[in-house]
């Protein structure tokens, strides 16, 4: 043991309650004052705490704030503007640059035959491109223009090698049309457990209330022929995920599962994993394109729930860390081998 440790040790077993009650008032503002200037560098404290007050003056009146702005105010119109070293005066200096002209060698200047100059001078934009494209000058030609040059013997296409700075013309897609499920049917046929009912689909659908959502769950717990349910894209939280866990704990009739595109956090796709790992039926469990990304935890207990879970084989979540995206990538492998050797037997 060092010298500066023995020295230490006998400061092992101070009972600073004791020293504290024996100090004195003025011992005490003392102490205080010196706390005050420990850590005059944290910017986490107010100003006035990191370090004790030192003026004794007494203030002079209240803090007038409009009276001190009009002060700053017109001592900053008070002060004198530094002059400039140099004056600006607009003038121009030097001259603007001119790329001088290159003159073309006399070994790469081309010359022709007269019949090919007459030719060229008096040939078509259409059969222009088709010469560019026998040459393999693509650049000067769309693509559009390129290919109907190579795959047609005739000239079809009369665009001009003008459309080389346009683009070609595509037919605009329609958007898809709207969900059409009726939700109150879909849930009073959920609830009778009607035998012709396997999937449920309520994909893009983002004005469904989370009671009628949690009771459509609530629902599903007692159904058995249902299938396939999918709530992508219906703005679904975590009391609509803590509802999905609480129906895959009691179905047993359920093969895929889709909540892609939602607002479910960490917790809920936590609690949805969790209820996974008591259901031997699903099949299909899709989670990706969150709001927020789920973190580290989560995805370690995704690869966690498909290594524990040989009844997953098809998982839809795009990994961003390479150790849970490679026990995930093995334990899909090993669930789809084990599903083969099933259906071979």
């Amino acid at each position: 043991m060092s010298s500066y440790q023995k020295e230490l040790e006998k400061y092992r077993d101070i009972d600073e309650d004791e020293i504290l009650r024996t100090l004195s008032p003025e011992e005490l503002e003392q102490l205080d004052c010196e706390l005050q200037e420990m850590d005059p560098e944290n910017m986490l404290l107010p100003a006035g705490l990191r370090q004790r007050d030192q003026t004794k003056k007494s203030p002079t009146g209240p803090l007038d704030r409009e009276a001190l702005l009009q002060y700053l105010e017109q001592q900053a119109l008070e002060v004198k503007e530094r002059d400039d070293l140099v004056p600006y005066t607009g003038e121009k200096k030097g001259k603007p640059y001119i790329q001088p002209k290159r003159e073309i060698p006399a070994q790469e200047q081309i010359t022709l035959e007269p019949e090919l100059e007459e030719a060229l001078a008096h040939a078509t934009d259409a059969e222009m491109c088709d010469i560019a494209a026998i040459l393999g000058m693509y650049t000067l030609m769309s693509n559009k223009q390129y290919y109907d040059a190579i795959c047609s013997g005739e000239i079809c296409n009369t665009e001009g090698i003008s459309s080389v700075v346009q683009p070609d013309k595509y037919k605009p897609v329609p958007d898809e049309p709207p969900n059409p499920t009726n939700i109150e049917e879909i849930l009073k046929s959920v609830r009778s457990n009607d035998k012709e009912l396997e999937e449920v689909n309520l994909n893009n659908i983002q004005d469904i209330p989370i009671p009628m959502l949690t009771e459509l769950c609530e629902a599903m717990k007692t159904n058995t022929h249902v299938r396939s349910f999918s709530l992508v894209a219906t703005r679904s939280g975590d009391p609509v995920a803590s509802a999905v866990a609480d129906m895959l704990r009691e179905n047993r009739s359920l093969q895929s599962l889709n909540i892609e595109s939602n607002f479910i956090s960490s917790t809920g796709l936590m609690a949805v994993l969790k209820a996974v790992r008591e259901n031997a039926i699903l099949t299909e469990l899709r989670v990706d394109n969150q709001r927020q990304w789920p973190g580290d935890a989560v995805e370690m207990e995704m690869a966690t729930v498909l290594e524990q879970c040989p009844s997953i084989v098809r998982f839809g979540y795009h990994f961003t860390q390479q150790g849970p995206r490679t026990r995930a990538a093995q334990a899909m492998t090993r669930n789809n081998e084990l599903r083969r050797q099933q259906k071979k037997r």
